[in-house]
């Protein structure tokens, strides 16, 4: 094998192994929250020693800030997804946040990021600002909606995705409380119905 080759495999290799250490983390955070996750924990569950972790994340914080990044992430691969698939605006709107629910129920990251979004306190850096990613998105949308002669008239595209971030995050939050998400598909269907199908009526 070429030098070449040979750094090529050691640089997948490490990309690979940065992954796994960030899934487990995504898992405890979801599990035991920021505060009850050690790097010694994560280091434990991914088999790895503490400075192999080390050699990805200099410290827990860098990890925190990396789960909520790549929760971010997977919001844009979804979208991206739905618009490969043609829809219309309305249909768009839809499938994302359906697909998006069942992120919330089948995703560690996305549980996680949402669990250390609430615990930004405990966290000694800076995370991503929660929301505003999700709210450009939809006003976009529901302009394009609009433009489609979808959105019902007179509603403004930026107040609905005002609404149906604060409902949907809300809905979600509830279903973690007191139900740890089992029944969120129903709480979303109903929340879907009486919002998002009254601002954007079936032609």
């Amino acid at each position: 094998m070429t030098t070449t080759g040979h750094r090529t495999l050691k640089q997948e290799r490490a990309v690979r192994t940065r992954k796994q250490v960030l899934d487990t983390a995504a898992e405890l955070f979801a599990e035991r929250g920021y505060a009850g996750t050690s790097v010694v924990d994560i280091a434990e569950r991914v088999g790895m020693t503490k400075g192999a972790v080390y050699f990805h994340f200099k410290n827990k914080e860098a990890m925190a800030v990396a789960v909520v990044e790549g929760n971010y992430q997977l919001w844009l691969d979804i979208l991206k997804e739905v618009r490969a698939e043609g829809l219309d605006p309305r249909e768009t709107i839809l499938q994302l946040l359906d697909r998006t629910t069942e992120a919330f129920i089948g995703e560690p990251m996305v549980q996680a990021a949402t669990r250390l979004q609430s615990e930004r306190s405990l966290i000694g850096a800076p995370l991503p600002e929660p929301y505003v990613g999700w709210l450009k998105m939809l006003t976009d949308l529901f302009e394009e909606a609009g433009e489609a002669g979808q959105l019902k008239e007179g509603v403004s595209p930026r107040a609905a995705a005002h609404v149906v971030v604060a409902s949907f995050y809300g809905v979600q939050h509830v279903s973690d409380v007191l139900h740890r998400r089992a029944d969120l598909i129903d709480r979303w269907q109903e929340l879907r119905a009486i919002t998002l199908e009254t601002v954007l009526p079936r032609a």
